[in-house]
């Protein structure tokens, strides 16, 4: 299935849209996509305050029960401690997720025993099953496929998102020998179509805030539809235009040109994407819808 990772909107006035996220919720559930991710990093969560991050979560997670869509919360940091405290007042939450997105820990470097000693004390201390957000450029923790065939085995590990930002050996293997239970999500939009192909089972991908239905087609079908190679092009097209500045700046200005979101703004450290990025992304649009 296709999951989105909701961007937050801001108002004229740089406050949470609520309504336009809660809007943007059902809209591209309604186009196809079988779940949403609250409080991803296209949600800018690093520069939301802790009573913007709950409301926004509260609204994702009630409109996934109201489509009995699957809810997926980011959260758990690099911190172990802090992560385990973190999981565990999820069981409190009003909208329990059916998953959490946890990032490998950045920036320390714990090497592969150290990222699977981490998972699995979050996963034993955890009220629901962790998906590992495996994202090496940002990181900078690689891992390879022995190593997350080794996170697959852990009880309460259901999942990765793979964001290698490249089709290697090692996703070759991972894919070729695929774990038992264990769902590979494309985490690279523009690499998405080529991992479907490969045998990956959905995508966490926040270009399917935009041509929901084609993203969702593809990862139901790709291959088997008329015209899926083509499809599949198009989209990798689409994705590589809404990268082009730091996400999510070209898909947030996208959904303010389309009238679906109060404003393009986001928030800094981000800046707001160039023009002629923006003119490239809405062409890039029209050709897949």
């Amino acid at each position: 299935m296709i999951l989105v990772p909701l961007i937050t909107p801001f108002d004229a006035r740089g406050r949470v849209a609520a309504d336009a996220l809660e809007a943007l919720a059902h809209q591209v559930l309604r186009d196809g996509a079988g779940g949403l991710v609250a409080l991803g990093t296209t949600a800018e969560t690093a520069a939301l305050e802790p009573a913007e991050r709950a409301e926004a979560a509260a609204i994702v997670g009630r409109v996934c029960r109201e489509h009995g869509a699957r809810y997926v919360l980011g959260a758990a940091g690099g911190a172990t401690a802090a992560a385990v405290r973190e999981l565990r007042e999820i069981a409190d939450a009003a909208f329990v997720p059916d998953a959490v997105l946890a990032t490998v820990p950045a920036f320390t470097r714990p090497g592969e025993a150290g990222v699977l000693a981490h998972f699995e004390r979050l996963a034993a201390a955890g009220p629901v099953p962790l998906i590992v957000y495996h994202v090496p450029y940002r990181t900078a923790q690689p891992l390879d496929a022995a190593a997350l065939r080794a996170l697959a085995a852990l009880p309460g590990v259901a999942g990765v998102k793979y964001a290698t930002g490249t089709i290697d050996a090692e996703t070759v293997a991972l894919l070729g020998d695929h774990p038992a239970g264990f769902e590979i999500l494309a985490g690279d939009d523009v690499l998405a179509p080529a991992l479907f192909a490969l045998g990956a089972a959905g995508g966490i991908l926040a270009s399917a805030h935009l041509a929901t239905a084609r993203w969702a087609e593809l990862a139901a079908a790709t291959g088997a539809v008329t015209g899926g190679r083509e499809s599949g092009h198009r989209l990798a097209a689409l994705a590589a235009a809404l990268f082009r500045a730091p996400n999510p700046a070209v898909i947030k200005a996208v959904l303010h040109a389309e009238g679906r979101i109060p404003t393009p703004d986001v928030r800094l450290p981000l800046l707001p994407a160039p023009a002629d990025v923006v003119t490239g992304a809405r062409a890039a649009l029209r050709l897949v819808t």
